[in-house]
């Protein structure tokens, strides 16, 4: 209007959108790994911590208690670029021993049951001191146990950063991060998909909204929060614009899954919280979901 001022013209919803979003192309690759925590409330630095694995081939879980957050990231950049962390020896390589316990289970093929790690006495840590930390309170590493298994999978490796509440550091028990290391040298960072579904979560683990803020303040003092907006789950797994299709696009960067097939093209901005799209893909191809 003659102010020099740049302006985004929002095209209307009945309109296919003119703009291209980059249509990403999935790769199917089968994930032989599985961990999970499955009492998060009761794991402490002190009473240890329980992991549930389930593992589609043997595997082994290496815990190591205090691991050094230089050297691990430094082990990932190795895994690129010198040699692939394929059994645990290849990462205690790379660590150079910059932990201070470390505790090794054998896991059968779809053997569910449940481990528990804790430091032992003689250790007397009691917390890793205040943030930003230079240890990792506990990381995970499953590994296949069988060679023949490793040249059948693409994935080989999985590194899980778990945080465990201490004296100093009270936020609730949680996995940081989650690496998945390929036989082609590449890791992935596996990221949390905000879907719209229904919430199928026992009401004990169910926090307050007071908590989770709580959290959320800690976890940015710490550095660790991620800028994403929280999901507001919906009630259904239908598309939040027509009310009729099923969810199957995943929005980057903002990763929310919230538009059907029909109504995806009609939008540079997600729905759900405004940010532009750059990137999409879907969940399953057509004849998936016929």
């Amino acid at each position: 209007f003659g102010l020099g001022v740049p302006v985004i013209l929002r095209n209307s919803e009945e309109t296919e959108s003119s703009t291209r979003v980059l249509k990403r192309r999935m790769r199917q690759v089968k994930n032989p790994f599985g961990l999970e925590i499955p009492q998060p409330a009761t794991a402490s630095v002190t009473e240890g911590i329980i992991l549930a694995p389930d593992c589609l081939e043997d595997c082994v879980l290496t815990c190591y208690w205090g691991c050094s957050v230089q050297k691990l990231h430094e082990a990932l950049q190795k895994h690129v670029y010198c040699f692939r962390i394929r059994t645990p020896q290849a990462l205690e390589d790379a660590l150079y021993s910059e932990y201070l316990y470390r505790q090794q289970y054998f896991i059968k093929k779809n053997d569910k049951e449940e481990k528990y790690c804790q430091l032992p006495e003689d250790a007397q840590v009691v917390n890793f001191g205040l943030v930003p930390r230079s240890r990792y309170p506990l990381v995970a590493l499953l590994t296949l146990a069988d060679e023949e298994d490793r040249e059948i999978y693409d994935i080989i490796s999985m590194v899980a950063v778990i945080h465990i509440p201490d004296e100093s550091y009270r936020l609730s028990c949680r996995m940081l991060y989650q690496y998945l290391l390929l036989a082609q040298g590449q890791y992935h960072d596996l990221k949390q998909l905000f879907m719209s579904a229904n919430s199928t979560a026992p009401s004990s683990s169910i926090t307050s909204p007071g908590d989770r803020s709580t959290d959320r303040s800690l976890l940015e003092k710490a550095g660790l929060a991620e800028e994403e907006p929280e999901l507001h789950e919906e009630t259904s797994k239908d598309c939040v614009v027509c009310q009729n299709g099923a969810v199957n696009w995943v929005l980057l960067p903002c990763r929310h899954v919230c538009l059907c097939d029909g109504c995806v093209k009609y939008f540079q901005q997600c729905p759900m919280c405004r940010q532009f799209v750059q990137e999409s893909f879907p969940l399953c191809i057509k004849k998936e979901l016929d």
